[in-house]
């Protein structure tokens, strides 16, 4: 009897325990708290699913960005509609934000008749135009003066738009992110430059990437603000990459945004990261995680249960297997339409080899493929 009296007082005891933060301490509706979460959850599900598949060999690259989930989703969930995006190859989290389906992100790891570019695009080099996400490119730091370049081209239009280019800490070293702060800083460009600073340009560490002491330190050399922020803090990150964006609408030029952040993952799925780290500052990172705290903040506020939290994880995962299947039930691409796309209307030469490709194929009864193994 005593037993049951405690465990019934227990019980109580738990039921009515008062959230320790208030949501009106929170700087955004609970709607958009729990969206953001949402997307983090589903960025994280995605690149579970996406390792997978690689090492399932259903797709033949995948590049992962585990921990650096609050750095993409804040600044993701900073921007208007109209603000146009420069992103590196690390950007899942903020196409899945913006509202890409996950049909669109998921063909082009796949490169098939779903695909939106055709499969003429490496996996994870996706584009959207329908929210302003341009072209994904490998070469480190282009994007940064091609955010640059659009900035001003808004400015002479007289267009309420900013660019905000996201690149990683070795980017820092190329001559595009030179090049491209420094000419935004002469001419005061509405752009936001977001480093996520993920503390490893593949294996190149930090500490040999610069002299600098912070990379937000850099920005005074070209005549701007430089704001370093938790990258693993996602309401920070918002909140940091918004005033920055405010900033520039205003008129008042750029800003670097510094987002401390950690890559938990590989590079990429074709790298081995346990060649050049140590499992001690791997595992130092993870007790950072972005996602765990911010569930913690969200639990804490009362705004996100246990339950709650497993049901999401399980929404969002499934949302993931449906739209593999759906994906991979996608036809191929045909083999002719390498010929399309590069003129409005075909000239000779290009016909003659679509002609030539088309009888080899009859010929053969197929083409005959690589070796299947992916360059990277």
């Amino acid at each position: 009897m005593t037993q049951t009296k405690t465990k019934a007082k227990t019980n109580r005891a738990v039921k009515e325990k008062k959230p320790s933060i208030k949501i009106d301490d929170l700087p955004l509706p609970k709607a958009d708290l729990l969206r953001i979460y949402r997307s983090m959850v589903l960025t994280r599900a995605l690149d579970e699913r996406g390792m997978m598949l690689q090492r399932q060999g259903r797709i033949g690259f995948f590049v992962p960005c585990i921990g650096q989930e609050a750095a993409q989703v804040g600044s993701a969930h900073a921007l208007t509609a109209r603000d146009w995006i420069f992103p590196s190859y690390r950007n899942t989290g903020t196409a899945i934000h913006r509202g890409v389906p996950m049909t669109e992100i998921i063909a082009n790891l796949y490169g098939n008749s779903l695909d939106l570019s055709k499969g003429r695009q490496m996996p994870n080099h996706f584009s959207f135009k329908s929210i302003h996400f341009v072209s994904i490119s490998s070469p480190i730091g282009t994007q940064i003066t091609q955010a640059v370049g659009a900035a001003m081209a808004a400015r002479y239009r007289k267009e309420n738009m900013v660019a905000i280019t996201d690149f990683g800490d070795g980017a820092t070293s190329s001559n595009d992110f030179h090049a491209g702060l420094n000419f935004a800083g002469v001419f005061k460009a509405p752009v936001v430059f977001l480093c996520q600073n993920n503390q490893w340009a593949i294996s190149q560490p930090l500490c040999d990437q610069t002299a600098s002491p912070t990379i937000a330190a850099k920005a005074e050399a070209y005549g701007f603000p430089g704001v370093r922020v938790d990258g693993n803090d996602v309401l920070a990150v918002w909140q940091a990459v918004k005033e920055a964006l405010d900033r520039a609408r205003a008129g008042g030029g750029p800003t670097l945004v510094e987002a401390v952040t950690y890559r938990m993952g590989p590079h990429s799925s074709s790298d081995n990261p346990k060649a050049y780290r140590k499992d001690a500052e791997v595992e130092s990172w993870k007790a950072k995680d972005p996602i765990d705290r911010f569930r913690r903040t969200l639990g804490d506020a009362g705004i996100l249960s246990e339950a709650d939290d497993k049901t999401l994880w399980e929404a969002a995962r499934q949302e993931i297997v449906q739209a593999v299947k759906t994906v991979e039930a996608g036809p191929a691409l045909p083999v002719e339409t390498l010929f399309e796309d590069v003129y409005v209307a075909m000239p000779k030469h290009l016909a003659e080899q679509q002609q030539a490709l088309r009888r080899e194929i009859e010929e053969r009864g197929g083409i005959r493929h690589g070796d299947g193994a992916f360059p990277l």
